[in-house]
């Protein structure tokens, strides 16, 4: 009797163990399958974007169906996925976008852009101008697409150099480091505003506020220090096919007068092609390209030096203030319609004018509200499929900082797409469930890493790329060894001091 019994309970214990290695065995077929097609998934992405040149919002959402489809999840509850998951993503960062474009618009068209690059390099002597044209990329960058920044800036590139005689290269480094990182690393643009849409326990004005952080030594490293080199490497000219863009732009230096001959420009300098008769005063451009960071930034500061405890009625109420105004979405409202009034009344612009500015900047942008959309799309199906599980479970297993493989991943889908927004998005969506239990500034810190990784290397496959070389007059492999040189480091001194931070938060 009782040798039956253990002979009975032997065959229960192997009879369990047989189902538990069962299920261990298909937990792992499941998960292997899981992997297997979100890397296919990830590498249709790739094959649309870059071999069948296909639009990126298309290529996501095909990217997104592959890898429903292909892990069991079925069609129509793909579909449903990608499309809540899209509104999700428009409603956090659609209106933001919309909003930022509108005011990146309305203060090119106003002349406000100009006022501000005009003033700060009418102020710098030659030694100082690398250092002013990095503060006047970050300055043009904040709010502008890093595309519209190139086209206003480019003529100020090309007249500073000319008319400083420094080198070509010690004037456009330095402005377009400004400009790249505040594109990759610092809110309201649509890349870390897209970045931190997949996070639910992100902040925005403390990724704000980091960004700035980083940013700062990043463009004084990968700008004016690595201009010195580059100048070196590629002492190439002012082109000379450039000179019909610069030539009206303001007089002859000959014939120019005193306050213009001595720093190049000045308010007798005739203004750009289409630019109106009168522009905003510095201090109202400045106010207004400052005012949205302002308000978020002061949200984030109370949010972190307030009390613990109950609030007063006073501290109640200033912080309720300051939590509405810093919300992102009604700092570019608010600072939308300050500009309307300041700049619009700055360049004696009629009211339809101003309005027909702003809206002006919507059409450009919404390729890229559908390719952050559609990104979103893709987090929700990885998400819902649980795939997203599996890489939490990886990167919480491995002994790699979730920081440096987010920048490791957005390096490579950076690299073979050529576009920062489509890697931003991706690898966002890839380590979103990783994410789930990070605090406020961790999440900050892997946004910005994200952001780092996106503008790694650009290089053939960027658009961006052949902007800068024929803008600049330089070679494919002068560019290489210039504008994508500078980009590689832009963004591994980002990452540095992103880890840096990193040990202290």
């Amino acid at each position: 009797m009782f040798t039956s019994s253990l002979l009975g309970l032997a065959a229960q214990a192997g009879g369990a163990a047989t189902t538990a290695a069962v299920t261990t065995a298909t937990a792992q077929l499941d998960h292997g399958r899981l992997i297997a097609f979100a890397v296919i998934g990830i590498a249709v992405l790739v094959v649309l974007i870059t071999w069948l040149k296909m639009h990126p919002f298309v290529a996501l959402l095909l990217s997104a169906l592959v890898i429903g489809i292909g892990a069991g999840f079925g069609a129509t509850a793909t579909v449903d996925s990608f499309a809540n998951s899209f509104g999700k993503t428009m409603a956090s960062v659609g209106i933001l976008v919309g909003l930022g474009a509108m005011f990146g618009k309305l203060l090119a068209d106003s002349g406000g852009a100009d006022r501000i690059v005009e003033t700060l390099v009418a102020r710098s002597s030659k030694r100082s101008l690398p250092w002013t044209m990095a503060v006047v990329g970050a300055l043009i960058g904040l709010p502008m697409f890093f595309e519209v920044g190139v086209v206003l800036l480019i003529p100020v590139i090309l007249l500073v150099a000319k008319r400083s005689e420094l080198p070509l290269m010690r004037v456009a480094m330095p402005t377009l480091a400004g400009l790249s990182a505040m594109h990759g690393l610092v809110p309201p643009h649509p890349g870390p505003l897209a970045a931190l849409a997949n996070f639910e326990t992100g902040n925005l004005g403390l990724t704000l506020m980091l960004g700035v952080l980083v940013a700062i030594p990043t463009v004084i490293v990968a700008g004016p220090l690595f201009s010195i080199l580059a100048a070196r490497w590629v002492p190439a000219p002012v082109p000379a096919a450039m000179n019909a863009l610069i030539g009206g732009r303001a007089a002859d230096r000959s014939q120019a007068p005193a306050e213009v001959r001595r720093d190049g420009f000045g308010d007798d300098a005739a203004p750009r092609p289409n630019a109106p008769a009168r522009r905003p005063s510095f201090a109202a451009s400045v106010t207004c390209v400052l005012l949205p960071v302002v308000l978020m930034l002061a949200d984030a500061v109370y949010q972190i030096a307030r009390p613990s405890g109950p609030a007063g009625g006073a501290e109640r109420w200033l912080g309720a203030l300051l939590g509405f105004v810093g919300t992102p979405t009604v700092a570019l409202a608010i600072a939308l319609l300050v500009a309307m009034v300041l700049l619009g009344r700055g360049a004696r612009m009629p009211w339809s004018k101003v309005n027909d500015a702003a809206a002006g900047g919507l059409p450009a942008i919404a390729g890229i509200i559908l390719i952050v959309g559609a990104g979103g799309g893709l987090k929700g199906v990885l998400v819902d499929t649980g795939i997203g599980d599996v890489i939490a479970a990886f990167v919480k297993g491995s002994a790699i900082p979730i920081t440096l493989l987010a920048w490791v991943v957005a390096v490579i889908v950076r690299v073979a797409t050529g576009s920062a927004t489509v890697a931003t998005v991706t690898t966002a969506g890839i380590l979103a469930p990783a994410a789930s239990s990070l605090g406020g500034a961790e999440v900050a810190l892997l946004v910005l890493a994200i952001g780092a990784g996106s503008v790694f290397l650009s290089h053939v496959n960027d658009a961006g790329f052949w902007l800068v070389k024929e803008y600049l007059g330089v070679s494919v492999g002068q560019n290489f060894k210039t504008w994508s040189l500078m980009e590689c480091l832009l963004s591994v001194t980002a990452l540095v001091f992103i880890l840096v931070i990193g040990l202290f938060v």
